[in-house]
């Protein structure tokens, strides 16, 4: 099972991370915390203090056509908020 699926890289998270030591991953959405942890751990060789993770569900969305009105929804995701030990960073710009 692929845990992690990619790191997210807004403003906000960029900030936190400068901050706060902390980095957002979406990941698969049957794992927990301790797997979550593991991976980030094995993958990116830091220590991990903290894990938060959150269900962001999908939005609905339609659109007019000259066939009608096409509605549907966007996918469900489920995120994570790391936080690492002081000290230790990760950088996801140096295998690019």
């Amino acid at each position: 099972m692929e845990i992690l699926i990619k790191p997210i890289v807004t403003e906000k998270i960029t900030g936190q991370a400068e901050s706060l030591n902390r980095y957002g991953f979406i990941v698969n959405r049957n794992a927990n915390k301790l797997q979550i942890k593991k991976a980030i751990e094995g993958l990116y060789n830091v220590s991990v203090t903290s894990v938060n993770t959150l269900i962001h569900g999908g939005k609905r969305k339609s659109r007019f056509t000259k066939a009608g009105v096409i509605s549907g929804s966007t996918g469900m995701s489920k995120k994570a908020i790391v936080t690492i030990a002081k000290g230790e960073s990760i950088d996801f710009y140096s295998n690019i």
